[in-house]
C-alpha cells in the first residue's frame, strides 16, 4: 500500500510517499480501507518534534489521526463491524495511508449524510470539542460560552455543539471570518483585530481556549465567579484561576466510538455542518501540512486517499 511517512523530525519536506506492507488487524482491531484522512495541527506538531514529550514517534512513522473509509477486515473478537461497513475513526497515527488499523473501540459508523471527505474532517476536532464542552465544562442549556478561534477546526465544532445543547455562544475570530461565525450560529461575534474580548465579555460560564499565551491569560477576566476555562493547547495558571475565583483545566481528549456515534446523530439531524477548507490528494501531504501550519485554514484540510 501507499503511505506518507517521515523518517526524522523536521519541516514539511520530511514527508515522503512510500510503498509499505498493509497492516493486519489484531484480535480486537479493524482494518480500514482509507478513503480520506484529515490533517490536524497535532500532525505537524508531531512531525516537527514539538510534542515529542507527549507523543514520541518511532521512525519510520505514519502520521494521521482522522480517517473515514470502509471496513476491509476485522479481528476475531470484533462483532460490531463487518467487511464493507462505512466507518470513521480517531486513531493515534497511521491515517496517511491506503489502509489503517484501529481498535474497534475508537471506530464508529460514519454519519450517513456525509461523504468520506467530510466524515474524515470530524473525529479529532469533533470529539475534542464534545468532550471539552460536555465532559469537562459540563455546559448546560442557557449557559454562556466563549470560544476562541471559533472559525477554526475545533472552534467551529464547539460553536455548533454548544448551540445544539442550547448554550449562548460568543466566538472570537479575525475580521475576514465574522460572516462565517454568523453562518455557524454564533450569538455574539467578536473581531479580535478590533476589540479586546475581555472588554465586552465579563460573565461567561466557560471559555474554550484554543490559542494559549496572552489570549489564555486575558480569558480569566471574561469568566464569572465559579466559571471554568478549559485549554486544549497549554496548561492554564492555577494561581490566576484562584485569583479570579474560577476553575482551569488542560485537556487533551481521548478517542471514543460512543462520542463519535453521538456526533454522527447530530450531523445526520442537520444540527452540525462540516466545514472543509481544502481537499488534496494523499501525495500532496506536504502541501497540506504547509496549509495547516499557516493557521489560516477555515475548517478542515483533508487528504483524498481513494
Amino acid at each position: 500500500m501507499k503511505a506518507i511517512r517521515i523518517h526524522q523530525y523536521g519541516g514539511p519536506e520530511v514527508l515522503a510517499q512510500v510503498e509499505t506492507q498493509r497492516p493486519t488487524p489484531g484480535h480486537d482491531e479493524v482494518l480500514i480501507k482509507v478513503h480520506a484522512a484529515a490533517v490536524n495541527p497535532i500532525d505537524w506538531k508531531m512531525r516537527a518534534g514539538h510534542v515529542k514529550e507527549f507523543f514520541p514517534l518511532t521512525f519510520p512513522a505514519t502520521l494521521g489521526w482522522d480517517v473515514s473509509g470502509t471496513v476491509e477486515e476485522t479481528g476475531d473478537q470484533v462483532t460490531q463491524f463487518k467487511r464493507g461497513d462505512e466507518v470513521y475513526a480517531l486513531i493515534q497515527g497511521g491515517g496517511y495511508a491506503e489502509y489503517a488499523v484501529a481498535p474497534a473501540t475508537v471506530v464508529a459508523k460514519k454519519p450517513r449524510t456525509l461523504d468520506h471527505i467530510h466524515a474524515a474532517a470530524v473525529p479529532v476536532a469533533g470529539v475534542t470539542a464534545w468532550q471539552v464542552l460536555f465532559e469537562v465544562a459540563q455546559i448546560q442549556p442557557g449557559q454562556k460560552v466563549l470560544i476562541h478561534a471559533a472559525a477554526g477546526g475545533v472552534g467551529n465544532f464547539a460553536v455548533q455543539l454548544a448551540k445544539a445543547k442550547g448554550a449562548y455562544v460568543i466566538g472570537t475570530a479575525s475580521s475576514r471570518n465574522q460572516t462565517f461565525l454568523g453562518e455557524l450560529g454564533v450569538d455574539k461575534a467578536i473581531d479580535y483585530q478590533k476589540t479586546r474580548f475581555e472588554d465586552v465579555v465579563k460573565d461567561a460560564d466557560a471559555v474554550l481556549d484554543t490559542i494559549g499565551g496572552d489570549t489564555q491569560e486575558r480569558s480569566f477576566k471574561a469568566l464569572k465567579k465559579g466559571g471554568i476555562l478549559v485549554s486544549i493547547v497549554q496548561p492554564p495558571s492555577q494561581d490566576l484561576a484562584a485569583k479570579h475565583g474560577v476553575r482551569a483545566s488542560f485537556y487533551g481528549g481521548h478517542a471514543s466510538s460512543s462520542d463519535l456515534t453521538e456526533i454522527a446523530k447530530l450531523i445526520d439531524s442537520g444540527k452540525v455542518k462540516i466545514v472543509v477548507d481544502s481537499v488534496l490528494p494523499l501525495a500532496e501531504a506536504r502541501r497540506a501540512h504547509e496549509l495547516s501550519e499557516s493557521g489560516h485554514a477555515r475548517g478542515k484540510i483533508v487528504l483524498k486517499v481513494a
